[in-house]
């Protein structure tokens, strides 16, 4: 264990009867940092979650916070507080009652009670609210609330489990600049559980992607964007196109695939290059695809395509164009550039399309 890091799980494991929900994980939250677990529904990152919060023991495994064992410590003997998705505040309390809540609990007394509810509801940006009922705020207002209701606490690790999920979108893009703000206002280490990996991308500083019970890999945000592990992160993390085919041509670690409609895909394999004839994935970002009006001219290990318009998606910078191949009437996704040059596109035009095979990428299809 590192002298920095506030949470170490080594070879954590959970069963439930005959269903194991985590396996073998390990890792480490350095001191301060924004951690996030991202994984669909149903991967284990909550069960994970409530054991470190204390909610559940571990099958198996270790876990420390600050460098002491918490097996066996029950979730109020331990230097964590917890934000819930539907917050859980009380509505019977006003906002001073509700923050002030846990050390009330503790036994501290009324007069600091007061004086750090106070001073935590500035931290949050919400100065002299002591008063207001629950109902009185705002969405973003509550989740503030909530996690000054932690934060008043002074965990060494605050876990928030998918807190944005009840928001409406505007707001939950507004609050992902907030909680990441807020961490670093406070310095606090924060593991932060989600299904959203925009919410991921943008606030993390390093990111556990699981599946299965696993993490799959765990790096920086650009690290499991540009450079996946595997096919389930690859298309998981992101936007990406995927092609499922058979190895015809292997050159290092660029990789030909004749996909299963007939077309030819190039990739460049980065965890392990399958052999000829081997079942493969290739992935293509859509902002990697460069779109034309013209026969694309360039040399003959690039990725060049024509396509036609299936529909056109216009979401200002965030446009994108389907496109579908002619002959194996297989479909892409690219960005549309916002130049102007395709001001009109519609459905049943011609476009060309063009990439490196090393914007790519290409993964042997597990189980083959």
């Amino acid at each position: 264990m590192t002298s920095t890091a506030d949470l170490v799980c080594r070879d954590l494991t959970k069963d439930f009867k005959d269903f194991r929900a985590v396996d073998h994980v390990s890792f480490e939250v350095p001191n301060g940092s924004f951690f996030s677990i991202l994984g669909p529904s149903g991967c284990g990152k909550t069960t994970l979650l409530r054991m470190i919060a204390g909610f559940q023991f571990p099958t198996s495994g270790d876990l420390l916070i600050k460098g002491k064992s918490m097996i066996g410590v029950g979730p109020n003997k331990r230097p964590v507080s917890m934000v819930f998705q539907h917050l859980a505040l009380f509505p019977m309390m006003n906002i001073g009652k509700n923050v002030g809540f846990g050390l009330r609990q503790r036994g501290v007394a009324e007069v600091e009670i007061k004086t750090r509810v106070g001073r935590i509801l500035e931290r949050v940006g919400l100065p002299g609210i002591q008063d207001r009922s629950v109902d009185q705020l705002s969405g973003g207002q509550k989740q503030r609330v909530a996690i000054a209701r932690c934060m008043v606490l002074e965990p060494d690790v605050l876990l928030l489990d998918e807190p944005l999920g009840a928001l409406d979108l505007k707001l939950r893009e507004h609050m992902k600049i907030e909680l990441k703000t807020l961490q670093a206002e406070f310095n606090t280490t924060f593991v932060y559980i989600t299904h959203d990996q925009s919410e991921a991308l943008v606030m993390s500083d390093n990111i556990a992607v699981m599946n299965n019970g696993r993490f799959d890999q765990i790096g920086t945000a650009e690290e499991l964007y540009y450079e996946p592990s595997n096919a389930f992160v690859a298309g998981f993390v992101g936007d990406a196109n995927r092609f499922d085919g058979k190895v015809a041509r292997v050159d290092g670690q660029i990789v030909s695939i004749i996909t299963d409609g007939g077309a030819e895909m190039r990739g460049k394999a980065t965890a392990g290059v399958p052999a000829m004839g081997q079942r493969a994935q290739v992935f293509i970002r859509p902002e990697a695809i460069a779109l034309s009006k013209d026969p694309v001219q360039t040399a003959d290990h690039m990725n060049t395509g024509e396509w036609i318009v299936d529909s056109v998606l216009f979401n200002g910078a965030n446009s994108l164009v389907i496109l579908r191949h002619p002959k194996s009437g297989e479909t892409i996704q690219a960005t549309l550039p916002q130049t102007g040059t395709f001001k009109g596109l519609s459905k049943g035009q011609t476009v060309h399309t063009s990439w490196a095979p090393e914007q790519a990428r290409c993964f042997a299809t597990e189980g083959q």
